[in-house]
């Protein structure tokens, strides 16, 4: 089987343009940068310095959406609005011939973890709206040939979508083929009980991964089992992107140039 390929977010990469994080990437070992996308339009407005970059052969498959609101919202309104700034970022991928944008239900809205524990929504409203957002940005996801990866976060982030069997069940009800999951190894630490064994339970609906380690930092930093983690996404067949999303520990540029290699390390 193939290696897997490694991107880094485009936050933890040196330098001041993509063509210049492009270059410390590929001497790293990394084979594309994952893009982040901010809410008021911005990427949109990127689209020129993104059309130029991948002129200049910058490989960058996904977005990771980076947004004050998400789709999962309780008003009525910030989620319309994240609807049509999911929407713009999914179109802004098909542009630049990427893969497409991960992004969660919401991040920070709620936690029964936390007081007052009893969201203002039912789990039942909860499925609607999040079915409702799914359909739609699926539907758009697909016209524009791209794909909407779901990912669910840890209960102290989101309250409504935490493990892949959540996920792949909403996707399930959508049935729509340009939805998957975007599965994040810090979450699954947290949430699964046993990662491997959740990733080959729901292979089918996994579209694209995200790695950081236990703690947050980058892979190698912490506890987590990579061998087990990544040797499962191979034993499923999975042969998309392992994107690092993490903070740094140590020197940030040394640290963020060990990724691809700690990946490889361990089986990617």
């Amino acid at each position: 089987m193939k290696p897997l390929k490694t991107a880094a977010q485009e936050q933890l990469l040196p330098g001041e343009t993509l063509q210049e994080k492009w270059e410390f990437a590929q001497a790293a070992g990394y084979d594309g940068i994952e893009l982040r996308a901010k809410g008021g339009f911005r990427f949109r407005e990127r689209l020129p310095e993104l059309k130029k970059a991948l002129a200049d052969g910058v490989v960058m498959p996904t977005v990771c959406v980076d947004m004050l609101h998400f789709f999962g919202a309780f008003d009525t309104e910030l989620r319309r609005d994240a609807i049509e700034q999911m929407k713009s970022q999914l179109t802004v991928m098909a542009e630049i011939g990427g893969l497409g944008a991960q992004t969660p239900a919401s991040y920070g809205m709620f936690s029964r973890r936390l007081p007052p524990f009893e969201p203002p929504r039912s789990e039942e409203e909860d499925r609607e709206v999040l079915l409702a957002g799914l359909t739609e940005l699926g539907e758009h996801a697909r016209r524009e040939g791209v794909t909407l990866y779901l990912e669910p976060l840890n209960r102290y982030e989101d309250h409504m979508v935490n493990r892949l069997e959540q996920a792949a069940g909403l996707i399930r009800t959508v049935g729509l083929d340009s939805v998957r999951i975007g599965i994040d190894s810090y979450h699954m630490n947290i949430e699964e009980a046993d990662p491997a064994a959740a990733i080959l339970a729901h292979a089918q609906w996994i579209g694209h991964a995200q790695v950081s380690d236990s703690n947050r930092f980058q892979p190698g930093a912490g506890h987590l089992d990579w061998q087990s983690w990544i040797g499962a996404l191979k034993a499923a067949g999975y042969e998309g992107w392992l994107a690092a999303e993490c903070r740094l520990t140590g020197d940030p540029v040394e640290a963020v140039r060990s990724i691809p290699a700690t990946l490889r390390r361990y089986g990617a």
